[in-house]
């Protein structure tokens, strides 16, 4: 079977792994200090063990998954994988370094996909010299749970390539969803008003955090904004929302909101810093 990297072993990233491996596949998961890459083969053990606990999986699936999942803190490591999904924080420049070091040190057969939740495909595409073979294959957290992927066209992204991904989505128990790349994409694209417009009859003291969510959840959601801001990471969603505000020339419904910055400011991140709109005692 196909060998998986992963790059960057944050949440989304020991997350993609984590899936990639339980369904067979050898994976290679990079980061830039093998403490980070620890970090997220650790968070990948702990998701093992609860499925342990409700008896899902048995032990030796459990440490079968574990063994196929290598760490490594040198990007040459990817030559050996034949699908790398980059997994970073939202950052073009970054990422764009990071898909301009791939083309040269992946094969040519290689595909190339970043989970990211706004950011031109098209633009990664431009960094390397295979656009066919460059696409978007995002997430949503968590990984392993969150059925829906959305498989992103750039503007030169092959139908092979497509192709490709949507069978291995399907082969990994997930649901793919096409999308041409737009900033956004599908879901972040509609879940804008989601979040703007909690955060503004918040500022409004229209009705405060508990009662917009406890009202969300009455109508049919299984979370309300505020639970799931805290869920995704205020800082993570603010990025994302910066982005699209931006590359919609500062569209006004896409605009972020001060308070949300103010809590990324001081430090309130949501669940990974254990207090965002609601306090947690242990990190999620």
């Amino acid at each position: 079977m196909d060998t998986i990297g992963v790059i960057g072993a944050g949440i989304m990233g020991n997350g993609i792994a984590y899936v990639a491996a339980s369904h067979g596949h050898d994976v290679v998961m990079y980061d830039v200090q093998l403490a980070l890459a620890q970090r997220g083969l650790e968070a990948v053990h702990a998701t093992l063990r609860r499925h342990v606990e409700k008896k899902r999986i048995d032990q030796a699936e459990l440490q079968a998954t574990l063994d196929r999942i290598r760490l490594t803190t040198d990007l040459d490591d990817m030559a050996s994988a034949a699908l790398v999904i980059e997994a970073v924080p939202e950052d073009l420049a970054l990422k764009r370094d990071i898909f301009h070091s791939l083309d040269h040190i992946c094969n040519p057969a290689v595909l190339l996909c970043s989970n990211t939740s706004s950011l031109s495909i098209t633009a990664l595409a431009g960094a390397t010299d295979r656009p066919g073979q460059v696409a978007g294959l995002h997430f949503f957290n968590p990984a392993p749970m969150m059925a829906l992927i959305e498989v992103v066209r750039g503007d030169r992204t092959s139908e092979a390539t497509i192709g490709y991904l949507i069978d291995l989505a399907r082969r990994w128990g997930k649901t793919p969803i096409v999308t041409r790349d737009i900033p956004g994409f599908i879901v972040n694209r509609i879940a804008r008003p989601f979040y703007g417009e909690a955060l503004r009859l918040l500022d409004h003291q229209a009705a405060d955090v508990e009662t917009i969510d406890r009202v969300m959840r009455a109508a049919g959601f299984k979370m309300g904004p505020f639970e799931l801001l805290d869920l995704i990471g205020l800082d993570v969603n603010l990025a994302v929302t910066k982005s699209i505000y931006d590359a919609y020339f500062h569209e006004a419904r896409f605009q972020p909101h001060p308070v949300q910055q103010r809590m990324v400011d001081a430090g309130l991140l949501g669940c990974k810093s254990q207090r965002g709109f609601y306090e947690y005692s242990t990190e999620i």
